[in-house]
């Protein structure tokens, strides 16, 4: 998906951290407590109960120099900027349609190794996640990478701003108050854990869905129609992280009882759900468990 090149993108809510030297990541939450903490995010955070030193933090310098679509087109930090424009603008109008009370995410932190949050202290292989106590999105853009490289996704803006859209539903979710009503620690296909993930990937895809239609301040949509093959791109991206293909690949066998996140097949027919018919067709908790 491409930005319109004029298009102002100079409003998204985003910042950088990072490591500090010395920061002994895991501090404070155990492995259990980040299991359970795990279920009731929908992401895994159990890659914090790593440890070590690392580097200073990049300063907010250069995401001060992305301000338009051009530069969203250029850099994947601006990308990430402008995508959070583009999501902000969304959820301020789409949010009061499903009868959510939409107030911005507090941040949209980009960090290097780690870094520390209200969830506590997080490293990169961690994964992008969202934490409901300080309301802030985290991603290392290194994990595109890994993307691509581990779980075989096509590595493109589209791709990447739908794990940001991703982690914006579950804001969207915090909001309405499903995170935690989801949090009981169970796990399996049916799962509270698996249908807030699909209500998440839902709402990306209804994202992206009305993505060329939202426009910026001064009235100039931020992004371009998605393309076939940028659309391929993003629900590739949503099918690499399907508990059996991440399982299948990691252990060898898929074990359904542990599932937190879905299949593959369910992760691109709930995209595609919200695509097509919006934000308001993503009711995955009002669906039986053949359905979902």
């Amino acid at each position: 998906m491409t930005f319109n090149p004029n298009s102002d993108i100079g409003g998204g809510k985003t910042s950088r951290r990072g490591r500090t030297t010395g920061i002994a990541v895991g501090g404070g939450l155990g492995v259990l407590a980040l299991f359970l903490l795990s279920q009731f995010l929908g992401v895994d955070l159990t890659g914090l109960a790593g440890g070590g030193g690392g580097e200073p933090a990049a300063s907010d310098s250069a995401l001060e120099e992305c301000q338009t679509g051009q530069d969203a087109n250029e850099r994947v930090d601006c990308r990430m900027k402008g995508a959070a424009a583009s999501l902000e603008a969304y959820w301020q109008q789409e949010a009061p349609a499903i009868g959510v009370d939409y107030v911005s995410p507090q941040d949209f932190v980009l960090f290097s190794q780690a870094v520390s949050t209200g969830c506590g202290q997080a490293s990169s292989a961690t994964g992008p996640f969202y934490c409901p106590p300080d309301q802030t999105l985290y991603v290392d853009t290194s994990f595109f990478d890994q993307l691509e490289q581990q779980f075989g996704a096509n590595d493109s803006p589209l791709a990447e701003m739908y794990v940001v859209a991703h982690e914006w539903g579950h804001h969207v979710q915090n909001l309405a108050g499903i995170l935690a009503q989801t949090q009981d620690g169970q796990t399996g296909p049916t799962s509270n854990s698996v249908r807030a993930e699909l209500q998440a990937d839902c709402f990306a895809g209804a994202w992206a869905g009305a993505a060329s239609q939202t426009p910026d301040q001064n009235g100039v949509p931020f992004l371009q129609p998605i393309t076939q093959q940028q659309y391929s791109d993003a629900i590739g991206a949503a099918a690499a992280v399907g508990d059996d293909r991440i399982q299948e690949a990691t252990q060898g066998q898929v074990t359904p009882h542990s599932f937190t996140h879905g299949t593959s097949e369910q992760r691109v027919r709930w995209f595609q759900t919200g695509y097509e018919q919006g934000a308001g067709a993503c009711d995955t908790f009002g669906v039986d468990g053949g359905s979902l």
